[in-house]
């Protein structure tokens, strides 16, 4: 971790990276560490995780402080440090989910999508208590975002930004953080101005840093300011400073980086100074070239260079190829947009942006697709700003983008202005990610773009898109066990699917909530929704779906113990798969009627039945089928007192597969059985 002259709430670091002053807090800190706590002074062991609070308005250095100390202490913990952001730049509480998942991420511990708050936290305290390591919980709002993330292990240590005391949790005493000394100020004003400019009028410096409040946000704006302007003295910009009005609407303790910030902006050429207001809507408060390109209307190359131009003003953070808007300067630059912009402006701003991101991410899918597929051929036609070289480039790009194309996503929707260009950035979102991570890796972000355009399609009536997003987060809840909440979605998404007319829908979604009764042990239920389901395939003549239900038909009525009726259905489910010449799906059907069968207590009809199954994977030519059959085949022959057959059938399965092969059981026709 590198030392840092700025909170991540305030303007950008000095230019050489050092940290100033707060040596006394330092060591205050350091000290409360070793200091005995309430529970160990009443002679018991410390139960959960100490709490160390920075505590200061945003641009105070608190989060610099923070920083150093962990940088500090990190020998001290052989597990790590873990950090995590607990308040959005423009102040609005992170979700506790969202923040436990990226801890979660952090130890690379999967998080099961869909999990809630509580379940999350939890294990994050479960991962942490047999772990030492160090804390990091930047700009916390209040006690209720730190306590379920403190685990039950005193060997841990958090430390906590927050902007005033944490009530509520016990043995916490702040270090709150007012202006830098003097010679420190002056110090990190040297940074910028050099010695020179220090030593010919030290007492002017001295001014500058009374008039900045020892803020470092406000002294890094300055020094950005004189750095623009070699041949300025320091006493001309104390004297600007002074000049300054106050705002009165701004609490006392906050007029002086107002007014270093207003010295700066006002110093900006208008085009400069523009993209700047309109950089208040950038995502998380990241932007990149093409965002402050889109936004401000202009070309990539001129936006990257007002982004540099901005950064060495203290104004931005470059974060290699992003730029972040400090949180302490986001509400000036706000006041600003909204004072300066009309609100159409903004609006055509907004959904310049949204539409550049819908391209970014299309191009991002498309290199993915095969050569000469349609989308490559539409992706050779963006211009060359939009396009990516290779597929580890475009999944370099998301894997960075991703926390900030999320954001964008959540703002989109919750704006409801532009609900068109917000389900076509959701659902490129969603393409992207799973192209290049897979669904089962990117699960937990896909459940929460499902859950976006599920508030979209009901907040406009869009009840096809409505049964969509139900299904799939439905078959999210389903796949990690939550079969309760998938059922009420299959529910709902049969409603919806019904009042958009879609047969499609509607029938995915009977077929679903035989599926999630099935899960819950009801086999009837199952059986009666599968039927509903299996009436409407047969009535629109989709025999591969037909077949299909018959055979999840026949699990359940096999699980129920009603065999005869599970003998019909896999019956009927291998003269479907004969119909439409699916040789392989017809083997394992065979296979099923065998296994019904012989629970059936009827042996030679479940052999015949099991060769017949054989035979048809040999056919198919499906060696690892035709194996598996092998083997169940040798099982039967077992149960029927013939072990010499079985030997012969388990020989036949092992030359088929050979010495890396094995065979898998047969379950039934359907991949969800």
């Amino acid at each position: 971790m590198t030392d840092q002259a700025v909170d991540s709430g305030g303007p950008a670091r000095a230019s050489n990276d050092r940290f100033f002053g707060r040596q006394r807090e330092l060591k205050a800190l350091q000290a409360d560490i070793e200091r005995a706590g309430l529970d160990t002074l009443a002679g018991r062991k410390a139960p959960r995780a100490r709490v160390l609070l920075i505590a200061g308005r945003p641009g105070s250095g608190r989060t610099a402080l923070a920083g150093e100390l962990v940088r500090r202490l990190a020998g001290d913990y052989p597990d790590g440090v873990l950090r995590v952001r607990l308040s959005e730049p423009g102040g609005r509480p992170v979700p506790m989910d969202r923040a436990a998942r990226e801890l979660l991420d952090s130890l690379e511990i999967p998080s099961p999508p869909g999990a809630g708050e509580d379940e999350l936290t939890a294990m994050v305290r479960e991962a942490l208590a047999e772990r030492r390591m160090l804390l990091f919980l930047d700009d916390a709002g209040d006690a209720g975002q730190v306590d379920p993330l403190l685990p039950d292990n005193p060997d841990c240590l958090a430390v906590a930004v927050a902007e005033g005391p944490l009530t509520g949790i016990p043995d916490v005493r702040p270090c709150t953080l007012g202006g830098m000394d003097a010679k420190s100020a002056i110090e990190l004003l040297g940074t910028f101005t050099g010695s020179v400019r220090i030593t010919v009028d030290p007492q002017a410096a001295e001014s500058i840093a009374e008039e900045c409040g020892g803020l470092p946000a406000a002294l890094i704006l300055v020094g950005g300011w004189l750095a623009d302007r070699p041949r300025s003295s320091v006493a001309d910009v104390a004297k600007r400073l002074r000049a300054l009005p106050d705002d009165g609407e701004q609490p006392k303790s906050a007029r002086p980086l107002a007014r270093a910030f207003r010295l700066v902006y006002e110093s900006l050429p208008q085009p400069a100074a523009r993209t700047l207001r309109l950089l208040a809507l950038a995502p998380a408060g990241i932007a990149d070239a093409h965002t402050a390109s889109a936004l401000a209307g202009c070309s990539v190359s001129a936006a990257e260079s007002t982004l540099r131009d901005l950064a060495a003003f203290g104004l931005l953070h470059p974060d290699g190829a992003q730029f972040a808007v400090p949180g302490a300067l986001l509400p000036l630059i706000r006041a600003l947009m909204e004072a300066h912009d009309r609100p159409a402006e903004v609006q055509l701003a907004r959904a310049r942006m949204l539409e550049r991101t819908v391209r970014q991410l299309q191009s991002c899918w498309a290199i993915t697709e095969p050569d000469g597929s349609p989308p490559r051929k539409k992706l050779a036609g963006l211009p060359r700003a939009l396009r990516f070289s290779t597929v580890p480039a475009a999944a370099e790009w998301l894997r960075i983008r991703q926390p900030a194309l999320l954001a964008s996503a959540r703002l989109a929707v919750d704006d409801g202005e532009l609900d068109t260009l917000a389900r076509r950035l959701v659902a490129a979102l969603v393409r992207a990610l799973a192209a290049h991570r897979g669904t089962e890796d990117a699960a937990p972000e896909l459940y929460g773009l499902h859950q976006l355009v599920l508030d979209v399609a009901e907040r406009r009536g869009l009840y096809r898109e409505q049964a969509a997003a139900l299904l799939n987060l439905a078959d999210l809840d389903a796949q990690t066990g939550r079969s309760e909440d998938a059922l009420a979605r299959y529910r709902a998404a049969l409603d919806a699917g019904r009042a958009a007319s879609d047969p499609y829908a509607t029938g995915r979604a009977m077929e679903s909530v035989g599926g999630a009764y099935q899960d819950l042990g009801d086999w009837q239920r199952a059986a009666d929704w599968y039927g509903r389901a299996l009436a409407q395939r047969q009535m629109r003549g989709e025999r591969a779906d037909e077949a299909r239900l018959h055979g999840r038909l026949g699990t359940a009525h096999t699980y129920a113990g009603r065999y005869g009726e599970a003998l019909r259905s896999w019956r009927a489910a291998v003269a479907g798969y004969r119909r439409i010449r699916d040789l392989p799906s017809q083997a394992r059907a065979l296979s099923e009627t065998a296994r019904v069968q012989e629970y059936a207590g009827r042996p030679e009809e479940s052999l015949r039945t099991c060769q017949e199954a054989v035979e048809l994977a040999r056919r198919a030519g499906d060696a690892r089928l035709q194996a598996a059959l092998q083997l169940r085949l040798a099982d039967t022959l077992d149960r029927l007192g013939d072990p010499a057959a079985a030997r012969l059938h388990r020989g036949a399965a092992e030359r088929l597969l050979g010495e890396e092969g094995f065979a898998c059981e047969i379950r039934s026709a359907s991949s969800k059985d």
